[in-house]
């Protein structure tokens, strides 16, 4: 009888099994609940750092996580428009949409960003289910600014399509171009979309993954990470300008998400391999979370298996 005799090389490094056993209890807190989780930046661009995390994304749903998805597709956008010879504009940091422009948004969004990630989840299973804002109505808007063009401001989200894919156990992943009041389409900032679903649904947590650690007092001082505040912290730098153009909508749509209720909100670099993991599953996180000052938080609606994961969980 031959039997099989290989083993690790080197054995199993007792960090790994450290690893698993300071996720159990971080496990146990977030099995059942909604987080939604904006993906963009250069995490998006690299084929191999997206293929991993939309693993991570895949293994937290089977811990019973669930996680909607919400992205744009700047770098991508701007390389098509080029290639159709159409400027590429951006007055006070926003992209300068022409219906021509907008019919490239649309091409590249729903045609080509959201259905490689929703094949790079189902590499895995088949979980993930791609949308537009304008399925469903899910995201409407009406027009930011006439200087802007076909660019939206977000007037409301209908969060029935997302939360019957939730409840069915499926991963939406929402492509941000929106419906408009005017009928027609608009192009809107995938952040801002993020913090509006987050709220609109009630979901326990809302993640940005972006270039960079997270939030710095004096940023690039690396020294200078903050690696939590309060609710009230995030709205002063908000309202005082103090942190960089590409930050401001993404802290401000942490504060806007944790108004209507959300618990937390972080900023993570989403090209740390693992970064949502490590966010989620460890003491510490890699990135910047924003917390709350209010009632302790409530638990989600659970299915059996995850009621008996936290029985002993304590209030």
């Amino acid at each position: 009888m031959k039997y099989d005799t290989e083993t690790r090389p080197h054995g199993v490094s007792s960090i790994t099994g450290d690893v698993l056993t300071e996720a159990m209890p971080w496990i146990k807190k977030i099995t059942g609940e909604t987080i939604v989780i904006k993906y963009g930046g250069s995490a998006m661009e690299d084929p191999a750092l997206r293929a991993e995390v939309m693993a991570d994304i895949i293994l937290l749903k089977i811990i019973g996580v669930n996680p909607v998805i919400v992205h744009g597709g700047g770098k991508a956008i701007s390389a098509a428009m080029k290639r159709f010879d159409l400027p590429v504009e951006f007055v006070d940091g926003q992209r300068v949409t022409s219906p021509e422009a907008m019919d490239v948004v649309r091409m590249v969004l729903t045609g080509r960003v959201n259905q490689e990630l929703v094949e790079a989840m189902n590499e895995h299973g088949n979980m993930a289910v791609g949308i537009s804002g304008t399925d469903a109505g899910v995201i409407v808007a009406e027009q930011a600014d006439p200087r802007l063009g076909r660019v939206g401001a977000i007037t409301r989200i209908n969060n029935l399509l997302i939360e019957d894919l939730v409840a069915a156990d499926y991963i939406p992943v929402i492509a941000t171009i929106a419906i408009g009041e005017d009928g027609g389409c608009y192009n809107v900032n995938a952040d801002v979309a993020a913090g509006h679903i987050a709220a609109a649904i009630g979901a326990h947590k809302v993640f940005f993954l972006t270039d960079v650690d997270g939030l710095y007092e004096d940023y690039p001082n690396r020294d200078t990470l903050i690696s939590a505040m309060s609710l009230e912290e995030a709205r002063q730098m908000v309202e005082d300008g103090a942190i960089s153009t590409g930050m401001i909508p993404k802290l401000r749509s942490c504060v806007y998400a944790m108004d209507a209720g959300v618990k937390k909100g972080h900023i993570i670099n989403g090209t740390t391999p693992h970064a949502l993991l490590l966010e989620i599953l460890t003491d510490k996180g890699i990135g910047t979370m924003v917390t709350g000052d209010g009632d302790p938080e409530a638990a989600a609606p659970l299915g059996n298996f995850a009621a008996k994961l936290i029985e002993n969980r304590e209030a």
